[in-house]
């Protein structure tokens, strides 16, 4: 299949003197008879590279086989027309588009046996042929639906076998290879795959159940993974156009179920944040910009203390938006003052609000939540602190002794703060050991500072002595 070869010769006169005479022979009956002088004068347009005459003929001889409704006719119409030796990609091209749109027609009159055959015809024509990319996603995409559309009006296994198989035809595809689609149709199509990825996981999540799901091998992490992997393949500088806000909306709901999945707060954060600098989504204050924030807010503060989650928090914290939201305000302003936050108080001032949310009303982000607090009490507390006992420790963080060694050994383990414990005397250090270099660097700077302290007590001492001398004279 070629059009590099040089057009021999312009079979246009003869096209247009035969496609009236076909027409009129499918029209009185005799399609087969209409299609083989079609073939005749095609096979000689063909060899010519007359590529205007080849594509004129093909179109047509598709054209009568469904004006005839012949559909098992058109099927291997179509078939042969793209086997002929030599045909021209061009030409493919041309009539594979003319079938595709009579699909809903088709669809809607002639019923679903009929288009599911015709479509399969289709895939099979595209199938290897690198100019019919673009084409044969489009019929995937057609065909994913109807499968995702009986397993929704179908039960049991049959269901479950129906949304897999409309998973695996979309992820099939390697669409961000596609030169010759569009990139937002590319970005649709990405978008598409992720969605049913999600839908089989949770679907595999919700037979295995939610505490076995990442664990086994009949959950869904395996398609949850490439959600993840899918997500990578978008690119999110193109989705900050305005023209494609709608597609921007559609990736982070995707990317936030995803984290949300894998308990990734600060990513889920970062997600509604880049929702909610969304034009459309940051003018609605009263609903989907509000709603945005406040998740924003719970997010930020349930995910673990880092240096980049510290920086987003403060940064949040100074922004005039959030004051609006008094609630959330003083959530997040609890979190980055230097002060203890007892948990009883924190439940019941924010406790009958926070856990009617949808963020809170699970109980494990609850209990996350009551972990954060004690965690920001503990960096407080080492702050402040060089040694503390055990059970004024526990005190201060409302915990039982030994709660409170597991939670200070978990952070002392990821480096939130330094502690060593004296369990049989129950107590807790936070002063770390210094090495003779530390010890040398304080000394220097101690010194540095005494000297310059001495230089300006000096010339002040010179100056009231010039200054009494003068008053003498």
């Amino acid at each position: 299949m070629s059009d590099n070869k040089k057009q021999e010769k312009d079979f246009t006169p003869e096209v247009e003197a035969l496609l009236p005479e076909a027409e009129k022979l499918a029209k009185s009956g005799k399609l087969q008879e209409s299609l083989d002088k079609i073939f005749t004068l095609e096979k000689l347009t063909r060899n010519a590279a007359d590529l205007s005459s080849t594509t004129k003929l093909t179109k047509a001889a598709v054209q009568h086989c469904y004006d005839a409704r012949d559909y098992p006719l058109l099927n291997s119409t179509v078939q042969l027309l793209s086997k002929k030796h030599g045909q021209l990609k061009a030409a493919i091209q041309a009539f594979v588009e003319l079938v595709i749109g009579w699909l809903p027609e088709i669809k809607s009159k002639d019923g679903i046996e009929r288009w599911l055959e015709l479509l399969e015809t289709l895939r099979t024509v595209t199938e290897g042929k690198i100019f019919l990319e673009t084409p044969r996603a489009r019929v995937t995409l057609l065909l994913s639906q109807h499968h995702e559309a009986l397993s929704q009006s179908s039960t049991g296994k049959d269901s479950k076998e129906s949304l897999q198989k409309a998973s695996d035809l979309l992820s099939e595809l390697q669409v961000e290879t596609y030169s010759s689609m569009e990139r937002r149709e590319k970005t649709e199509f990405i978008l598409e795959q992720m969605r049913l990825l999600i839908k089989v996981a949770r679907q595999k999540d919700t037979e295995v159940g939610a505490e076995k799901a990442k664990t086994s091998v009949d959950g869904g992490e395996s398609e949850w993974i490439k959600v993840r992997v899918g997500g990578r393949k978008v690119n999110e500088d193109f989705l900050k156009e305005k023209d494609n806000e709608d597609l921007k909306l559609k990736y982070y709901d995707m990317m936030i179920q995803h984290a949300l999945h894998q308990d990734e707060y600060l990513d889920v954060a970062k997600f509604y944040y880049k929702v909610w600098e969304t034009p459309s989504i940051k003018e609605d204050t009263n609903s989907k910009g509000k709603a945005a924030l406040e998740h924003i807010a719970y997010y930020i503060v349930l995910a673990p203390h880092t240096n980049e989650q510290s920086d987003m928090l403060h940064h949040l914290f100074t922004d005039p938006a959030l004051t609006k939201l008094e609630l959330q305000y003083n959530l997040v302003k609890c979190f980055v003052t230097q002060e203890l936050m007892r948990w009883p108080g924190i439940e019941s001032i924010y406790g009958k609000f926070l856990r009617k949310t949808p963020v809170f009303s699970q109980e494990k982000r609850w209990e996350d939540l009551h972990t954060r607090v004690v965690e920001h009490n503990i960096r407080v507390v080492a702050a402040y602190y060089t040694r503390i006992t055990l059970d004024r420790l526990s005190s201060l963080l409302d915990l039982s002794r030994k709660e409170t060694e597991a939670i200070l050994s978990r952070l002392v383990v990821g480096g939130t703060v330094f502690a060593k414990t004296d369990r049989p005397a129950g107590i807790v250090s936070f002063r770390a050991k210094r090495n003779a270099e530390d010890v040398m660097n304080d000394w220097s700077s101690d010194m540095q500072k005494l000297l310059s302290l001495v230089e300006k007590t000096w010339m002040g001492m010179n100056a009231a002595v010039a200054a009494q001398s003068r008053v003498k004279s």
